[in-house]
Parts: C-alpha cells; sequence; structure tokens
C-alpha cells in the first residue's frame, strides 16, 4: 500500500495543474516526480517521463523557461527569493528538546503524507509558525524540514518587501505564493511580523493593513499543496487571523541547562573539556541562544588553531563575559557574569553552587591557584558583608 500511494502527491498536483490549464505546474511537478522515480531506482520511468516533457515543450512552453526561477520585485529587479543550500557539510546538527523535537517530527509526518490525507478528506494546511528570541534556531529548523522532505528551500525576507515600494507589495507576495504553488519547495517566511502585524495598530499606513488583507488571502490560495514555514522573534506582534493559519506552532526558547550542555559539547568539536567543565559552561550560559554558544565555541576553535594551544574553561569563560560585554542584557545572564572585581567574582562563584563551582573548578575558570580562589573567596565574602565562606 505504501509504494502504491507514494507518488500520489505529485500525480495530484500535475493533475491539478493539468485541468486548471497551469502549465507551470505540470511541468514542474512532472520533473519533481521524474527526479524522485529516479532516487527510487525507477530510472526508466523517471526517462519516459522527462522525454514526454521534452517532446511536448512546445505545447508547455509559456513560461517554461523560467517556470523555476524566483519572482522579482517588478521596480528593482531583485529578486523575491533566495535558493538556500542545504548542503553545507560545517553545518552543525539540530538540537532541540523532545517536545521541540515531536512538533517537528508531526510536522514532517504530515507534510509526507498530505496526499493520503487528502484522499481520505482529512487535507489540511501545511504551515508551521516557529517563534523565539534571535539565534534559537529558527532558520535551521526551517532547513532542517526541507531536508527531511528532499524539498528546496526558498527564503522570503518579508521585511525587505515592504521596505521602499509599499504600492507593489501585494503584488510582490502574490508572485512570491505563486512560486510556492507551482515549484516543490518548502516555502520560509523569515521576518514573518515585517507584513503579518497587527491590523489594528493605529500607527501603521492604511496600505500596509490592505497588505496584510492581501497576504492572509495569499495564504488561504494556497491551501495544502505547499509546505509553509514562518518565522518571527515577535510573535505578540501577529495579527490573531495570523495565527488561525498555521495549523502547527513551535515556540523555540533559549535552551535549557541540559540542552546547553549537549550544545557545549557537540559544538567544541576538538576541544576536549571533562564533563563537569561542560556542566559549569552550561550553568554559566544561562539566558544563551544556541547561536552564541556556537559563535563561543567557533572562536575559540580558531584561538586554539592560531594560539597552536588547547582552550580550556578560562577561555571559555572569558568568551562569555566577551559576548555579553556591551549587549545591554546582563539581567538575562547569571549576575556575576558581568562582575568585574575578581575577589567577587570568585565569591559570587562559588556561591552560586558550591558542589558545581568546587575551589578547583573556580580557579580554574578564573585561570589563578586554588589558594589564590580561597583567598578570593574569603576577601569577596567581606566585601559582601560576611565574615565566614566556607
Amino acid at each position: 500500500m505504501d509504494n502504491e500511494n507514494k507518488y500520489i502527491s505529485e500525480l495530484l498536483r500535475i493533475i491539478s495543474g493539468a485541468i486548471r490549464l497551469d502549465s507551470n505546474k505540470v511541468r514542474n511537478y512532472s520533473a519533481f516526480l521524474a527526479d524522485k522515480l529516479e532516487s527510487d531506482g525507477e530510472k526508466a520511468a523517471a526517462n519516459r517521463i522527462r522525454q514526454l516533457l521534452a517532446e511536448n515543450e512546445h505545447q508547455l512552453h509559456p513560461a517554461a523557461v523560467t517556470s523555476k526561477m524566483p519572482p522579482v520585485d517588478g521596480e528593482t529587479r531583485f529578486s523575491l527569493l533566495e535558493n538556500v543550500s542545504l548542503t553545507d557539510p560545517n553545518e552543525p546538527p539540530l538540537i532541540l528538546s523532545q517536545d521541540q523535537q515531536d512538533i517537528v517530527n508531526e510536522f514532517v509526518s504530515v507534510a509526507k503524507s498530505h496526499a493520503q490525507f487528502e484522499l481520505h478528506g482529512l487535507s489540511t494546511s501545511i504551515a508551521l509558525l516557529i517563534y523565539g528570541p534571535p539565534g534559537s534556531g529558527k532558520n535551521r529548523v526551517a532547513r532542517e524540514i526541507a531536508r527531511a522532505l528532499n524539498l528546496k528551500l526558498f527564503v522570503a525576507r518579508l521585511d525587505g518587501l515592504i521596505s521602499s515600494y509599499l504600492g507593489s507589495t501585494s503584488k510582490n507576495i502574490r508572485a512570491v505564493f505563486e512560486f510556492a504553488v507551482n515549484t516543490p519547495c518548502v516555502l520560509f517566511l523569515d521576518e514573518f511580523d515585517a507584513i503579518a502585524k497587527l491590523r489594528d495598530d493605529a500607527q501603521e499606513l492604511g496600505e500596509l493593513k490592505r497588505v496584510v488583507n492581501s497576504f492572509l488571502q495569499n495564504l488561504d490560495s494556497v491551501g495544502a499543496q505547499s509546505v509553509i514555514i514562518a518565522a518571527t522573534n515577535h510573535p505578540h506582534l501577529l495579527d490573531a487571523a495570523v495565527w488561525r493559519r498555521f495549523a502547527y506552532r513551535l515556540e523555540l526558547k533559549c535552551p535549557s541547562e541540559t540542552i546547553r550542555a549537549m550544545m557545549w559539547k557537540e559544538f567544541l568539536g576538538p576541544i576536549q573539556l571533562s564533563d563537569h567543565e561542560v556542566d559549569i559552561l552550561a550553568n554559566l550560559s544561562e539566558g544563551f541562544s544556541g547561536a552564541d554558544i556556537r559563535e563561543i565555541c567557533l572562536r575559540l576553535r580558531r584561538q586554539s588553531i592560531i594560539t597552536k594551544k588547547t582552550s580550556n574553561l578560562k577561555d571559555a569563560f572569558v568568551g562569555l563575559q566577551r559576548l555579553l560585554l556591551g549587549s545591554g542584557q546582563e539581567k538575562r545572564f547569571l549576575s556575576f557574569l558581568g562582575e568585574q572585581e575578581p575577589h567577587r567574582m570568585a565569591y559570587k562563584l562559588r556561591q552560586q553552587n558550591p558542589k558545581l563551582y568546587t575551589l578547583s573548578s573556580v580557579a580554574a575558570i578564573l585561570g589563578i591557584s586554588k589558594p589564590t580562589a580561597q583567598r578570593w573567596i574569603k576577601e569577596g565574602a567581606v566585601g559582601n558583608g560576611r565574615t565566614t565562606t566556607e
């Protein structure tokens, strides 16, 4: 049964395009079906489809040459979509909590089985809304989903669509969605809040309110035949009507301490730290995003290559402090990371968790000897109105 239904999704889309006399859709999905058949070992069937396409190119010619080309802005001629490569060998694995991974897995399963749901009258929109702070992995999730579905990923950064030519924005939006309907792909709407803002915002222009309505109409017109992923750092700006368009929603918060430990181990690569040191870094990096942790690790690895010395716990701690410096977000992080006075730093580390921040650990973090660490902790305790420390 699985083999019989394996290609139904493509066949339904080809039939849909033929009924609507949509030559672009017929050609694109026929070519996609040929690729899929060939990857499954059905080379003869794949070649026959390609031969039919070649023989009938003059009948399918309208827009055939440019049908797979992303649309461009009518005035600037800039491309409205970016085809993102999914073959970066240096891209780290996606690390999510189990609950987050379950949502991603369910969405991928639904997208893969869409045609069978359609046969049973259970067709639904294949749309996912991802929201969370910057650096939490929204783009990574989109790439992972496209990879799992074996589809190209096209990114539309919506803030660019409305930046200068507000009057032509609705046309651009329509062109982007028409491309997604006619082309086997995952359409990723980045900076989603740029268009999908609250329509009752009194400060917004009337034209932008019309753009939001246009966006909703186009999203509805896509139906269940295209995979749409949207991402925003500001979910509170989204119109309630927009939320209703997304059956699947994924919140990416700053990673938990357990996930941060996994990230440190993965991103450090060849830099070897003990499990206890990784636990310390996971605790120290509370409030940091996965992107923050990866950037620190990349910096450590570059530093090790330049100095020809292996980075240690102190180097990682300095990396955390440097990333925090000037961020204006000190309140999000553990207070002692911003501490400048070394004695108070040593004391606060020790008080945070004596079992985790042992004397040896405090010494390693600050790059001092164990006796010095003990003395600094005592001095820090006195400065905090304490007479004893241990």
